[in-house]
C-alpha cells in the first residue's frame, strides 16, 4: 500500500503540475490507499477546477466516473475513519509543537497511514509533510523533493 494524500490523488485525474513526476513514478502501480475523508476532498477538488473554468460539467462527470472505476478495479482504495482514529488523531494534535500548523483534515490523513502501519506518506502539503514525523511517517513529495 502506498499512501497518497488528495493533493497527489487529484493529480491522476486532473493535469496540473507535478502530474507528469507522478506517473512517472508509480505508472500502473495501484495500491494507492488514502483515508475515506480524501473521497469528498477529490469532489471538491474537481469542483475548484469546474469553478475555475478548467473542467466542464461533462468532464467532471467523467472524471468521478473513471475515479469510481479505478475504486471498482481496486487501483485506489479508501481506508475507513473510525472514532477510534479520531480520537488518535486529536491525542497526537494535542502534543504537536505550538508553532506546528496541520489542518483536521491533513491530521486524519497522517493518523490513517499510521493506524494503517505504513511508514511514509505522499503529499505535496507542506503543512501535513512538516507533521509527518509527529505521526511516526516519513513525508514524502515527489514534486518537490526537499520534502522531510
Amino acid at each position: 500500500m502506498i499512501y497518497w494524500d488528495t493533493s497527489y490523488l487529484a493529480k491522476l485525474y486532473v493535469r496540473e503540475a507535478g502530474s507528469e513526476e507522478l506517473f512517472k513514478a508509480f505508472a500502473h502501480q495501484g495500491g494507492l490507499v488514502c483515508a475515506e475523508h480524501g473521497r469528498l476532498e477529490l469532489m471538491t477538488a474537481f469542483k475548484r477546477h469546474q469553478r475555475e473554468g478548467l473542467l466542464t460539467a461533462a468532464q467532471l462527470s467523467m472524471l468521478w466516473s473513471r475515479h469510481e472505476q479505478d475504486l471498482a478495479d481496486r487501483l485506489v482504495s479508501y481506508l475507513p475513519l473510525p472514532p477510534t482514529l479520531i480520537e488518535q488523531a486529536c491525542r497526537k494534535v494535542l502534543q504537536l509543537p505550538p508553532a506546528a500548523f496541520l489542518r483536521a483534515a491533513d491530521a486524519l490523513h497522517l493518523a490513517c497511514a499510521a493506524d494503517a502501519g505504513l511508514k511514509e506518506i505522499y503529499s505535496h502539503d507542506r503543512h501535513l509533510l512538516a507533521a509527518a514525523s509527529h505521526f511516526g511517517l516519513r513525508g514524502i513529495d515527489i514534486i518537490s523533493p526537499k520534502s522531510k
